[in-house]
């Protein structure tokens, strides 16, 4: 099959659908590989690096969609790249298309089939390929709430650890996933005093086994959540339902009522975000203030350090592209079930049912487009 790898163009997004490493493994399993000029640069990849792994090197992005029939990237196609998308066209990257409705239409009209990262599941119900990006994501939500904390970056001029003699910042995570149970993981080992807050008894069990009695966990309810909110200093989204949009747990209300110079980091910003003040930002202008409060709601987070990013991604895709590649999309997807709960569009449908409600549209299961 030919493989082709377009470099990413979203503002400040510098990671790279493959590695040097991954390309020689697909060119070793018989497939052309083609390279846009400097995709890789953002991890230290030159040129070079690519073609001694055996891959082609195009000068432009739409030579890399031209030529190949599988396309691996990392974040969704921008709109000038959902032009360049055939029927016969295999796309596999991250699309979080619930809070996108003009990709979501583009995806359909251009026929093409479109496997999304992060609705690709594992056996035990997990999200393995959001997971890697998720980790990062939990990590880095917490460093760049502790910035924005600091008085110069708008916050309330609190230290996240503390120092003796004076109390820590009080953090409240919400959701007790993979993203908040990384935040805090950080926060903990920063010194901040630390709740999480999650409606899965069993997830609250998980990580009260894992983190003991200096995490505080509770049950997700109303009150629970505001009287938490209220009093932190730095509030973590980390909800996320697969699919579909993220539900909004914190109110323009409730945030009317937090600390002046609190800080919300919404992680879950991919999927329209938990926090109702919350709208994206890039990484070149990446907060907001509202009544007060800071808002850090960067949609591609794991980005700023592309190349711990890659290479963890990597290694949790490679297997399937070369699964895609090897057998064809339609009996890669036909025999593994979970890497069929990543298709989202086939053949101008939608074939993801979160995806369809929170959408609006119809949908045909994905099983019948095989």
């Amino acid at each position: 099959m030919r493989v082709g790898v377009p470099k990413e163009i979203k503002v400040h997004e510098y990671r790279v659908g493959l590695t040097p490493a991954s390309v020689r493994e697909v060119v070793a399993g018989g497939h052309r590989v083609t390279v846009e000029h400097d995709a890789g640069a953002g991890i230290g990849a030159s040129d070079d690096d690519y073609r001694r792994a055996g891959a082609q090197i195009a000068d432009t992005a739409e030579q890399v969609f031209a030529s190949a029939e599988l396309i691996v990237k990392v974040k969704e196609p921008q709109p000038q790249e959902r032009a360049w998308l055939r029927p016969d066209h295999v796309l596999f990257t991250y699309l979080h298309l619930a809070p996108d409705p003009d990709q979501a239409r583009d995806l359909i009209a251009s026929g093409v089939t479109a496997i999304a990262y992060e609705t690709v599941t594992d056996p035990g119900g997990g999200l393995p390929l959001l997971a890697p990006m998720s980790e990062v994501a939990g990590r880095m939500s917490v460093q760049a709430g502790a910035h924005c904390l600091e008085k110069a970056a708008g916050g309330r001029g609190v230290l996240l650890g503390g120092v003796p003699g004076v109390e820590p910042a009080r953090v409240v995570i919400l959701g007790g996933g993979v993203v908040g149970a990384n935040a805090a993981l950080v926060a903990l080992g920063m010194g901040a005093e630390v709740r999480v807050i999650d409606r899965s008894v069993p997830a609250l069990r998980r990580l009260d086994e894992r983190f003991g009695p200096r995490l505080a966990t509770l049950h997700a309810s109303a009150e629970a959540i505001e009287n938490a909110v209220v009093d932190a200093d730095l509030v973590i989204g980390a909800v996320l339902v697969a699919g579909t949009t993220s539900p909004k747990l914190v109110g323009r209300d409730l945030v009317r009522r937090m600390r002046p110079g609190a800080v919300i980091v919404d992680v879950a910003i991919d999927q329209g975000g938990c926090i109702e003040t919350s709208r994206p930002t890039t990484h070149a202008d990446p907060t907001f203030v509202v009544d007060g409060v800071v808002h850090y709601c960067v949609a591609n987070m794991p980005g700023a350090v592309a190349r711990t990013s890659t290479f963890a991604l990597n290694a949790a895709t490679l297997p399937h592209v070369l699964a895609i590649a090897g057998k064809g999309w339609r009996a890669a997807l036909a025999q593994d079930p979970h890497l069929l709960q990543g298709l989202n569009v086939c053949a101008g449908h939608l074939t993801h049912k979160g995806v369809a409600a929170a959408l609006g549209l119809g949908f045909r299961p994905a099983g019948e487009m095989l």
